[in-house]
């Protein structure tokens, strides 16, 4: 078949032009797509030898064996390149996996294979990433990655029993399970995992990816094989003489809680507080109201200084050495309102939900030397990914709360609006400026990640409206996505003043679905948000929400121009809060009405060209991608389940 890119790749081959040659055949295989096997087998194979893009090359071998094509070529550069020179790791590995179990009380069998008889091979595409290859099935299995970041189900589910995982082959989530159940002597009862594999051949093969020796020091698991989970669960003072009954129930400490609900801001007034209310008091959460994150920081400081005056001298050294996120837990431990609701007799440690707040989240673009290039840029995003204290958590997991652009949108010109003009505020006096809110809106893109980032890499966008008209649906998916209980305490809103509290002045209480179907038509006009729906466009379509404002007609930049125009609504109060800030200088630094009306001016003007010129851009089309030139990609929607909607899905 005709593919430019190979043709470039030959010549600059030819040339011995390495770096042109190894990024035309990694074009020429996206090119190629899977349909021209000599062809892709020439570009991996240069890639390889060449110490090119090895990634490319590996998955392409890949996908040609599993097809058919060249198995004898592919699999002789596969095994002597990948697999035995890592072979007597994986063997190492198996064989201290398999002396620790022989020693395990509560491993019932001990017929462990020979390495060599192992019925799968592993072939290594990076650290902890391994190509499966099942020696009766002769094809490769998808890629697994041990030590993937991600939980991909609800073990912690129905807490009323014992844990009961089926095939757990990630070292992660076997990790986490050990780090999340306390143990039995801690709870005062069986508090096993019992871990149930249904291949007992395919487990002790996973044995040379995984490693157990450590996980079993503390006897927490049991591992049943097979039909050996009839015996779930087991009698441990009729079987082993022990009973957890006798124990009292140990208070859980900070350095227990190692995992994080990341509860994100993805833009202002996205029905977060909602969220927030239906959390508190769950008995495996330690909750937090929506809080300023700077101020918060000053805060956990300020705790921490004074910590250290108060201990005694011998021990100031440990509260030095106490991390961000062991200080964040202490002080939720501390706070009775961040508490309410604790089950402290749990099986399992709490988990942290945690909603730092910004007074706004601002993202920009920068472009690359291609205009049509851009990665996506926030202060307040890059304070939180650099956090300690989010990063001092060992395990995470993420949800962010949209609501419709429009409506968000909306509903911030009209915060911002009161904040300005309203003689009631608490801002009122300082005369805050309005913002240029809907340039910050068509830069915030924040529902495309980066699935390299460990903040993300577990995560899940919920649609607000889901959440006020089809709650059980969407709350029962949310739990299960976060790994906690669906409980009685997700089926009302609270927070620290009681039952159905008012987040903002004005605000609508509870379940109350009123504002899912405000649309504060004074607030912004139709040509501010058909800007927004067609520039966010892929949002709309990704998310559910129909356009109601953009007709579907096409789109220059005479129809850009036209509705940049008519932002009367914005530019009005921008206007208006400018003229305000103004007037109340006293003194020398007064102005004339004349002055004041000059400096509006000449500010809308920079205001207007720096809108026109983003909006310009976005035209172009741009395409996102990280630091590193991998593409951005949409996070996930969270799914709900059909049979327990109450209401049509919003649109």
């Amino acid at each position: 078949m005709q593919c430019e890119a190979l043709t470039l790749a030959r010549r600059a081959a030819e040339l011995q032009q390495k770096e042109q040659a190894q990024r035309a055949y990694t074009l020429a295989l996206h090119e190629l797509g899977g349909r021209a096997p000599q062809e892709e087998l020439e570009a991996a194979s240069y890639l390889f030898f060449s110490e090119g893009d090895y990634r490319s090359a590996y998955n392409t071998f890949v996908s040609l064996y599993n097809r058919g094509h060249y198995q004898p070529e592919v699999m002789e550069i596969m095994t002597q390149a990948f697999y035995l020179p890592n072979v007597q790791e994986q063997m190492a590995r198996y064989q201290k996996n398999c002396a620790a179990l022989r020693k395990y009380p509560y491993l019932f069998r001990q017929d462990f294979p020979a390495f060599d008889d192992l019925p799968i091979l592993f072939f290594p595409l990076e650290e902890n990433s391994y190509f499966p290859f099942p020696l009766d099935a002769r094809q490769f299995e998808d890629c697994v990655n041990v030590c993937d970041p991600v939980i991909d189900r609800n073990f912690f589910h129905d807490l009323e029993n014992p844990i009961l995982a089926k095939d757990v082959y990630s070292q992660y989530q076997l990790e986490y399970l050990y780090d999340n159940v306390r143990k039995s002597e801690w709870v005062g009862r069986d508090n096993h995992i019992y871990l149930h594999y249904t291949d007992w051949a395919r487990f002790c093969a996973y044995l040379a990816c995984l490693d157990f020796t450590v996980l079993l020091k503390a006897k927490k698991f049991v591992f049943l094989f097979g039909e050996e989970v009839s015996r779930y669960p087991i009698d441990f003072a009729t079987d082993f003489g022990i009973d957890y009954s006798v124990y009292p129930v140990k208070p859980i400490t900070y350095d227990e809680v190692t995992r994080l609900i990341w509860h994100t801001q993805l833009a202002t007034h996205n029905g977060g507080d909602f969220f927030n209310e239906i959390f508190h008091q769950h008995p495996n959460l330690l909750t937090t109201e929506s809080i300023i994150y700077s101020n918060l920081v000053d805060e956990l400081k300020e705790r921490k200084r004074n910590m250290i005056r108060q201990m005694p001298r011998g021990q100031k050294g440990k509260i030095r050495r106490l991390s961000d996120k062991d200080v964040l837990v202490a002080y939720l431990f501390s706070r009775e309102d961040s508490c309410d609701g604790i089950d402290f007799r749990s099986r399992i440690c709490p988990a942290v939900l945690f909603q730092p707040h910004f007074g706004n989240l601002e993202y920009c673009f920068r472009l690359y030397e291609k205009r049509h290039l851009s990665t996506l840029a926030s202060v307040q995003y890059e304070a939180l990914k650099n956090s300690s204290m989010l990063q001092g958590f060992k395990y995470v997991k993420t949800f962010t709360p949209m609501r419709r652009i429009t409506t968000s949108y909306a509903a911030t010109i009209r915060y911002m609006y009161r904040q300005a003009f309203d003689p009631t505020s608490s801002q009122y006096e300082s005369h805050p400026l309005m913002g240029d809110e809907i340039s910050i809106r068509l830069q915030n893109r924040s529902f495309m990640i980066d699935p390299a980032d460990r903040l993300y890499r577990d995560s899940v966008l919920v649609r607000f409206e889901d959440a006020k008209l089809n709650p059980k649906a969407t709350f029962t998916a949310l739990a299960d996505f976060l790994d906690i209980p669906y409980t009685h305490s997700m089926t009302y809103c609270s927070g620290a003043e009681g039952l159905d509290p008012e987040s903002l002045a004005g605000n609508v209480r509870g379940f109350d679905p009123a504002a899912v179907y405000k649309t504060y038509d004074e607030y912004a006009n139709a040509d501010e948000r058909a800007l927004l729906e067609y520039f966010l466009r892929d949002a709309y379509q990704e998310y559910g929400y129909d356009m109601l404002y953009y007709k579907g007609e096409p789109v220059d930049e005479q129809w850009v121009q036209e509705r940049l125009s008519r932002l009367t609504c914005l530019d009005g109060y921008i206007a208006e809060s400018l003229r305000l800030n103004l007037r109340s200088q006293e003194g020398d630094a007064a102005l004339t009405e004349e002055e004041i009306d000059a400096q509006c001016d000449a500010y809308l003007q920079t205001v207007h060209d720096n809108r026109a010129g983003l909006v310009m851009r976005l035209l172009e089309g741009l395409r996102f991608y990280n630091q590193q030139g991998e593409p951005l990609r949409m996070m996930k929607k969270l799914a709900l389940d059909p049979t327990l909607l109450e209401q049509p899905l919003y649109h």
